[in-house]
């Protein structure tokens, strides 16, 4: 019996040790892969905000905004505060605004203007909602 006794408490021993000793494994990912891809996305959310706020900054997006009566310092302003996947809808939005401010061709120019305003009122809602 005590024989018995001693290999059962071996036993459970043994087996509250096991998953202790595969918890102290390494992980998959590494610390420094870790802080690299929180830098990179940290990295990638100023560049929207940049790009965003270079936009806005856009002599063509400041006379629309002027014409629509909106405040493009708040528009600004509320870009700090947008999250990951807001900031990802207007920094593509940002972009083609951008792309057509850049072409200069006369017949984008309705459009650029609509996607401008939309920006903005994009941008002035999610401050407003949040």
């Amino acid at each position: 019996m005590r024989t018995s006794v001693s290999v059962l408490t071996i036993l459970l021993t043994v087996l509250t040790a096991v998953p202790r000793v595969h918890a102290q494994t390494s992980h998959v990912a590494t610390p420094s892969a870790i802080d690299a891809a929180l830098q990179q996305h940290r990295s990638s959310a100023a560049t929207q905000r940049a790009d965003v706020l270079r936009v806005l900054a856009h002599p063509a997006v400041k006379e629309v905004a002027e014409h629509a009566g909106i405040d493009l310092r708040r528009a600004e302003s509320a870009v700090a505060t947008l999250d990951a996947q807001q900031l990802g809808v207007v920094a593509g939005q940002a972009q083609q605004a951008e792309r057509a401010l850049a072409g200069g061709q006369s017949r984008v120019v309705i459009s650029t203007t609509a996607i401008i305003v939309g920006l903005l009122v994009l941008i002035l809602l999610i401050v407003a909602l949040d």
